[in-house]
């Protein structure tokens, strides 16, 4: 299941996922219905000695926490008919910018209360309450895994710049709740793993305005960011439970 299929990073997991096939069905949830045209055409044409992976798509707003209790009865019920389990729940939602009024602070006299507001509500308790509606269909046995996109600059021993409040304590905040959940889903799925992972610099409506002033190289493309996250994931150990990875696989200081 991959949350936040419809921004840059979503829809190229969902689309890397269909093409590895190694899930009966890849659940999109955004708050539109539109999946990645080459997700949805892989999946109407399997190979011939592969499964067939199907792309199912919910409408879910996560900052509403009855629109993903909605999606989380819809998905139970299609669970309940077909006995399956939720082996990878991917969370892609994130806001950095949003119209003319959300920007990332440059300094103090920039934060505004309702951007903060924001910024938690979607970066921060909507990975949360997702987890909380549908760590149930986790298996109890077998791995499975629980993964929130973060970011670097969510990091405090990192934090070498300052500003960008909003969107750095959100971040935090979703490092700690990721942490928190490490711990408790692990009384319920002995074989979860959940991790926050950093994409890097990717090229998606979110980094847009800030592409500029990169170094040449740095920036990578959705489905390039894509691939490089699902090799992590597929490198993750029962010992990585609760850590913080970046694209690279490598450890990233909370």
């Amino acid at each position: 299941m991959v949350v936040g299929a419809t921004g840059g990073v979503g829809a190229a997991v969902v689309k890397a996922l269909v093409a590895q096939r190694r899930y009966s069905t890849v659940w999109a949830l955004g708050r539109t219905m539109t999946v990645p045209p080459e997700a949805e055409e892989a999946s109407r044409a399997p190979a011939d000695s592969d499964p067939e992976c199907r792309v199912r798509r919910l409408r879910v707003d996560v900052t509403s926490e009855s629109s993903i209790e909605l999606a989380a009865t819809q998905f139970g019920a299609e669970l309940g008919r077909s006995g399956g389990y939720l082996s990878l729940l991917f969370n892609a939602a994130g806001v950095l910018h949003e119209g003319r009024n959300m920007r990332p602070e440059r300094r103090l006299a920039d934060v505004d209360a309702s951007s903060v507001q924001r910024s938690f509500a979607v970066n921060a308790l909507g990975p949360l309450l997702v987890a909380k509606h549908f760590a149930t269909y986790l298996p109890r046995r077998g791995r499975s895994i629980v993964a929130n996109v973060s970011a670097r600059v969510g990091s405090i021993g990192d934090n070498r710049l300052g500003g960008w409040y909003a969107y750095r304590a959100a971040k935090a905040a979703q490092n700690m709740f990721t942490r928190n959940l490490a711990i408790e889903l692990r009384r319920r799925a002995a074989d979860v793993i959940c991790v926050a992972l950093h994409p890097g610099t990717v090229d998606t409506r979110l980094s847009l305005p800030f592409q500029g002033n990169l170094p040449s190289g740095q920036m990578r493309s959705p489905d390039v960011a894509a691939a490089q996250l699902l090799q992590v994931l597929d490198a993750l150990t029962s010992a990585d439970n609760g850590s913080f990875k970046a694209w690279d696989g490598a450890d990233i200081d909370w």
